[in-house]
């Protein structure tokens, strides 16, 4: 006996836009064919629609109902060597792998040694705005000495 895998997704509900379809109806019905269509192209068959209510909030205290329009898809399950095959194939890539944890990736960090030199070229040095390169050094001499306080003097 064939078993069934179903997947349930909402229906479109606003047409499309197509080249030479005028009619809002037109419209809507190209939106249901094109994701009919996307999922037969990933093996689903179309089943039926649903309309089925789904209670919401509204506000904080309240709820309401709305329906929601769901189509339905199925496509056979793998029969059980089919199954075991495709396990075994996912299993054997995935052997010898592991996912690192956090402490795992935090040890590696502080382990691995430092990148030599910098990862991009160094600026050219900044010179302050208005500085002259010929006097460069001499500003620390034209500076005027902080002024002492009369009540304490700086001696003692």
């Amino acid at each position: 006996m064939t078993s069934y895998e179903y997947k349930v997704v909402p229906a479109p509900q606003k047409g499309e836009k197509a080249r030479g379809i005028k009619t809002a109806e037109g419209r809507f019905a190209c939106a249901i064919e094109r994701a009919m269509n996307d999922m037969a192209a990933d093996g689903w068959e179309y089943l039926r629609s649903e309309t089925l209510p789904s209670e919401e909030r509204s506000g904080l205290t309240s709820s309401t109902s709305v329906w929601r329009n769901l189509l339905v898809f199925r496509r056979a399950r793998m029969e059980g060597t089919e199954a075991e095959s495709a396990v075994a194939e996912g299993t054997a890539a995935l052997e010898g792998r592991r996912l690192a944890s956090a402490a795992d990736l935090a040890r590696s960090s502080q382990m691995a040694p430092p990148v030599p030199g910098p990862l991009r070229p160094d600026p050219a040095p900044r010179r302050d705005v208005g500085s002259d390169p010929h006097t460069a050094g001499e500003g620390a001499a034209d500076t005027e000495a902080p002024a002492t306080d009369d009540k304490h003097p700086a001696g003692g």
